[in-house]
């Protein structure tokens, strides 16, 4: 397969052990996740099913954005779900492989019972603590947020209470949809002593993928947010990665409309501007 013929949403690649491993969203029903495989980004085999909803497991729909980490030895899927009782959330799943079937980790999600929220990524801190920064969801509290929290070190539990890093109306050009300013998606970048954040929410021309800084490099640094853009053209819920040749690449599913989502991989150039390291989609 080419990736125009892949239909997910949130594409997440991992590159391991000559493998790129991309997961997404499901385009359709959503009732499990599925893994592609590729050793050179062009051709893909799959899809393999790595998770499938069970009588089980505790949810019963909104099966979002999974993405997996290698972490001490094992690879983590953080991915979002909902139920009928239970409000959406990023809940852990474990394997022993990239493309083996995910188990539950932690008890149910990792985000706070009584939020709307979505989109967990790992971040680890400069001392090597892990943490999960997620969305607090627009649905529930108009203007959205970035949040973090500190994980244990099995990546079983939160140990610490959500704490804000910014609301989704900071940046200038974003607009309120009808109801609310989004936050989706976040993955992070680190060049050097400098911590960069790339998330999407909406400008007056759809959805977008913006690029946040840190002023310290840290997570509790004070956050700014770019004016240029990373990607424009109606696509969002990206992530970065190197491949096995040095190069970066962006990976983000456009455009943003079903059942047209598509992923959409870009080169990208991380540069360095008046002592800041920049991010640019170069074609």
């Amino acid at each position: 397969m080419k990736m125009n013929e892949i239909h997910i949403r949130d594409p997440f690649i991992l590159p391991y052990e000559g493998v790129y491993y991309m997961y997404g969203s499901r385009g359709g029903a959503q009732q499990g996740f599925d893994v592609y495989t590729s050793t050179d980004l062009e051709e893909w085999n799959g899809p393999k099913a790595v998770f499938l909803n069970s009588d089980e497991f505790w949810a019963e729909k909104d099966f979002w954005a999974p993405e997996v980490h290698f972490y001490n030895g094992k690879f983590y899927m953080f991915a979002t779900f909902i139920s009928g009782t239970r409000k959406r959330g990023t809940q852990i799943l474990v394997s022993d492989t990239p493309d083996g079937t995910f188990v539950p980790h932690s008890d149910g999600p990792i985000t706070p019972a009584d939020w709307m929220a979505l989109d967990g990524t790992l971040y680890l801190s400069p001392e090597g603590k892990p943490y999960m920064v997620f969305c607090h969801e627009w649905v529930q509290i108009g203007d959205g947020t970035m949040c973090a929290v500190e994980l244990s070190k099995d990546l079983s539990r939160p140990v610490s209470e959500p704490v804000l890093l910014w609301h989704a109306s900071d940046p200038e050009m974003t607009v309120d949809i009808g109801g609310g300013y989004v936050t989706d998606g976040p993955f992070f970048v680190k060049k050097e002593d400098q911590l960069l954040c790339i998330w999407s929410g909406f400008d007056k021309n759809g959805y977008i993928e913006i690029v946040s800084r840190s002023d310290n490099g840290r997570l509790d640094g004070n956050w700014s947010h770019d004016s240029e853009l990373l990607f424009t053209k109606d696509g969002g819920h990206g992530m970065i990665f190197t491949t096995f040749e040095g190069q970066l690449k962006f990976v983000c599913h456009s455009p943003n409309k079903s059942p047209l989502e598509r992923p959409n991989l870009r080169d990208i150039e991380l540069v360095k501007e008046d002592g800041l390291w920049k991010l640019r989609c170069v074609k």
